[in-house]
């Protein structure tokens, strides 16, 4: 896992760290220092804490004008212990909402598992963002198997198109016009 960079084909357009909207604004990396673990796995020190024991996350694009927002994570989902969407939610989500963000595009081919636990997070979420979006792309099988249970697709748009998307070769302005006409399609009138 350790070699497992987050996407930086986009840093010619946005680095998190230099965003002073950004919940990492400031932050400075180390290329060599290995200090977040997933379990007993040590992960790429690019990818960003956000308050999980093992999931982490990477701000990868934030359009403050068209109001969205890419983020890949990396680790083990994981409610159940360690109610990794209350972090995610309240460290993340909360500081972008306040920037205007409510359209969001989770990137998860990273993800290797997924442990539910309430959705309460994942509603208040939904409901913050009324006129936006959550859209969970590229998330493997069984994850998304697991959330279908935990019924968090209530509030979130996954699977079909949204899993065969080819992102790491597009602008990610082009990325958010493909994922926001899919959104488009899916919404009730």
């Amino acid at each position: 896992m350790h070699e497992i960079e987050p996407h930086y084909n986009w840093r010619h357009l946005y680095i998190a760290a230099e965003d002073a909207r950004s919940p990492f604004y400031g932050k400075e990396y180390s290329e060599f220092e290995f200090s977040n673990a997933v379990y007993d796995h040590f992960i790429h020190p690019q990818w960003d804490h956000m308050g999980s024991a093992t999931l982490y996350m990477k701000l990868l694009y934030t359009n403050y004008s068209y109001g969205y927002c890419i983020i890949e994570l990396i680790g083990e989902w994981n409610d159940c212990l360690y109610n990794d969407i209350m972090y995610l939610k309240r460290n993340i989500a909360d500081h972008l909402i306040q920037n205007g963000i409510t359209k969001y595009i989770l990137i998860g081919e990273n993800v290797l598992n997924f442990h539910a636990s309430e959705n309460d997070y994942y509603q208040e979420w939904f409901e913050d963002i009324e006129d936006g979006w959550i859209a969970f792309i590229n998330f493997r099988d069984h994850v998304m198997v697991e959330m279908g249970r935990a019924y968090i697709d209530y509030y979130v748009a996954m699977g079909g198109s949204l899993n065969e998307i080819a992102w790491r070769a597009t602008a990610p302005n082009k990325l958010f016009e493909m994922i926001n006409h899919l959104m488009m399609k899916r919404l009730p009138a």
